[in-house]
């Protein structure tokens, strides 16, 4: 355990009082009112240092002691973690114990709001999580789920993602949240790519760039009006032709200057011009565009060089987590952050130790490697996003709004009519709409999925039961999903990801399920390169293997709705390259 010494706590019994009050009826609590230029004449370096770095904290309540927090950052619970750092921000995660439900979450922002401006330089914080929507979704039902960037490339309204990005911000700021590490920004011109996929919007550098702008919109124009949170587009300089998942290792992208111009810079351009609050640095190396060999998280050529000089961006530039091994590899993690300051980054985002970060950087501008002038230039970025956002104002919540935004009726509604408009068919041998099916087995990768789909088949009648097999099934769990198909007059499966060789089991179930001589529907819950893989009589991809999309689905299955998503990327043919099964755009309907 290493020893650190304690700054103390100026206990302000005021906003102690006020922080209760506001948890329990609702009622204002008045920070003190500061200047983003004020606060940073009056601050430490210490404080400083802090205000760059977010992270976790374990923990229901902000005053909730957990071990965890004693072991990683030598305090007991998360206002002590705030306090402890001069913390700049906080990142919410179902595993740190932080999102159990919408009114608990309101409150502990709260109280870590009120930890943040009773010690030290009195600073809000920044609190935030990564809901995406789709697969990244950080705060599930009763959180209003809403499709994610891939399916809204498929229903090819910005409108619609705009309209998206809105409601998941006006939920979050009720949560206490005030901002969203999201859009993606990503072309995801690589159909094997195993960390974007449908995180991105499409394969069209126009479409994404269109609809990253639009999702900016919708989190930011809220968020004026104190209803959305600030949006954070990533991951720059673009993640999306690698078939490396820079959480496990190093990527290599080796797009040159023109490449990068015409595929991947475009979302990142337009979100700037729609004055996205920040942008996120990715773990990858561009060899064409920086020789230094260091992930772009790092790299001055492409931070300062790229996005800054030659973009114009003048906003925040967070990385991405300073845990995953894409950055990690060739530096230890003192060096790290420094190197990120030094690079143009301003906010280190879940340093994996992080008194060993801050005291990195502090000893660097002790040892002259960063001025601080260099400091304050990142602490001014941070402190003006707060300022103008309207956090050093007012942070605090009220918790007795939470359950009539979070989840609301008219929220819902809208969620469903946008999914409804990103389900894609792509193949229909006249097996769709099903015709009258007493019993419709559901079965496949998703136990979520599965059991929605099947409630929602049941809602319409007929009798459902479902199976999962998970994203590897067994010979054993395809046998007993055979021997239920004959049992019913049809039969749906979920794939997901079956493309991946590693998930090659679930083709062999599908290809179980036809020999049965059951009709067969298959629905791609993720991204729809499975549909080049085995032929059945229908293929449909849903993006997504939530609720809201499995209704939609069920919409399709019974001639409800006409199928009216399109392809946003190409589904090419396995083992040809340049040839597609599915061509962008593609989708059929009735």
């Amino acid at each position: 355990m290493k020893t650190r010494t304690r700054r103390a706590v100026v206990a302000l019994s005021a906003l102690a009082v006020g922080a209760a009050a506001l948890t329990t009826t609702g009622s204002a609590l008045e920070p003190r009112v500061q200047t983003a230029d004020g606060l940073l004449r009056e601050m430490t370096l210490e404080e400083k240092v802090g205000q760059l770095f977010v992270t976790y904290a374990y923990g229901r309540t902000a005053d909730t002691p957990d071990p965890a927090n004693r072991e990683e950052f030598g305090v007991d619970t998360p206002a002590q973690v705030v306090q402890e750092y001069h913390l700049g921000g906080i990142i919410h995660f179902t595993w740190s114990n932080s999102l159990y439900d919408p009114k608990q979450v309101a409150e502990l922002s709260n109280g870590l709001q009120t930890a943040a401006t009773s010690s030290g330089a009195r600073v809000p914080l920044l609190i935030s999580t990564d809901q995406e929507q789709g697969q990244v979704t950080r705060i599930t039902e009763p959180a209003t789920q809403l499709p994610g960037n891939m399916a809204l490339g498929a229903g090819r309204s910005p409108q619609d993602a705009e309209r998206a990005a809105a409601i998941t911000g006006q939920e979050l700021r009720a949560m206490g949240l005030n901002m969203n590490f999201a859009p993606s920004g990503d072309v995801n011109v690589n159909p094997a790519n195993p960390v974007i996929g449908v995180r991105s919007f499409s394969s069209d550098p126009a479409l994404a760039a269109q609809f990253t702008a639009a999702q900016v919109r919708g989190y930011e124009d809220a968020q004026a009006a104190g209803e959305g949170v600030s949006a954070s587009v990533k991951h720059f300089p673009g993640h999306g032709d690698t078939n490396t998942d820079s959480h496990t290792a190093l990527p290599v992208i080796e797009h040159d200057r023109q490449q990068w111009e015409q595929l991947d810079a475009p979302p990142f351009k337009e979100a700037i011009a729609a004055s996205t609050d920040s942008v996120m640095s990715a773990h990858i190396v561009v060899p064409k565009l920086d020789d230094s060999g260091q992930p772009a998280t790092l790299a001055p050529k492409v931070l300062t060089g790229m996005l800054r000089q030659e973009l114009g961006y003048q906003g925040v530039v967070f990385t991405d987590s300073l845990q995953m091994e894409g950055v990690r590899q060739q530096h230890p993690d003192s060096e790290i952050p420094v190197l990120a300051l030094q690079a143009g980054a301003d906010v280190m985002l879940m340093p994996q130790d992080l008194q060993v970060a801050i005291d990195g950087v502090i000893a660097a501008v002790r040892d002259g490697r960063l001025t601080e002038q260099r400091i304050d230039e990142s602490v001014s970025r941070v402190l003006k996003l707060k300022e103008g956002r309207g956090v050093l104002a007012n942070p605090f919540v009220d918790v007795s709004k939470v359950g009539s935004i979070v989840g609301n009726q008219q929220h819902l509604a809208d969620a469903q009519r946008i999914t409804d408009r990103t389900t894609t068919l792509l193949r229909n041998d006249a097996a769709l709409p099903l015709k009258s099916p007493g019993k419709v087995f559901v079965t496949g990768a998703s136990e979520q999925g599965a059991k929605a789909l099947s409630d929602s088949v049941r809602a319409r009648g007929p009798q459902s039961s479902a199976l999962t097999t998970g994203t590897k099934p067994t010979q054993e769990q395809i046998g007993q999903a055979v021997e239920q198909a004959k049992a019913h007059d049809v039969a749906v499966v979920l794939t997901s990801a079956a493309w991946n060789p590693d998930n090659a089991g679930q083709l062999d179930l599908v290809r179980a399920l036809q020999a049965t001589g059951k009709p067969v529907v298959a629905v791609a819950v993720r991204d729809p390169y499975d549909a080049a893989y085995v032929d059945v009589p229908a293929w449909i991809a849903s993006y997504s293997d939530k609720p809201v999309a499995m209704e939609s689905v069920a919409k399709v299955l019974f001639g409800e709705t006409t199928p009216a998503g399109k392809l946003p990327v190409p589904v090419p043919e396995p083992g040809r390259p340049g040839t597609d099964r599915y061509p962008f755009g593609f989708g059929l309907a009735w």
